[in-house]
C-alpha cells in the first residue's frame, strides 16, 4: 500500500512540474519568456548604479536589498531616538502604567 501511494504522490509531482508549461503554450507557438528592467535613461550616480544592478542581476539586487534593509532601519531608529531626545521624550527611563 505504501508503494502505491508514494507512487501516485510521485506522477503528481511530476504532472504538477510539467502541465504548467503546456498551459502556458496552449495560445500555440513557442512561449518567450519575459524580461524585466528598469528604464535607466533619466537617472544618473547612485540611482543610476542601483538600476544598473537590477538590471545586470536579480540576485545581487536582492541580496544587496535584504542587507541593507536592516541596516536602514537600524539607523533611522538611532535617528529617531536621537530627535526625540533632543525634545524631551526620554523613553529609557520611564516607568510602566501597568504595574
Amino acid at each position: 500500500m505504501k508503494a502505491r501511494l508514494y507512487k501516485l504522490f510521485t506522477w503528481c509531482m511530476v504532472l504538477c512540474l510539467t502541465l504548467p508549461g503546456y498551459a502556458l503554450a496552449a495560445g500555440g507557438g513557442k512561449v518567450d519568456n519575459i524580461v524585466i528592467v528598469a528604464d535607466t535613461r533619466k537617472f544618473t550616480g547612485w540611482e543610476a548604479w542601483w538600476t544598473n544592478l537590477y538590471n545586470e542581476s536579480h540576485l545581487y539586487f536582492a541580496l544587496l536589498t535584504m542587507a541593507l534593509i536592516p541596516i536602514i532601519g537600524v539607523l533611522f531608529g538611532v535617528l529617531a531616538d536621537l530627535l526625540m531626545g533632543l525634545i524631551g521624550i526620554d523613553l529609557k527611563s520611564r516607568e510602566l502604567a501597568e504595574h
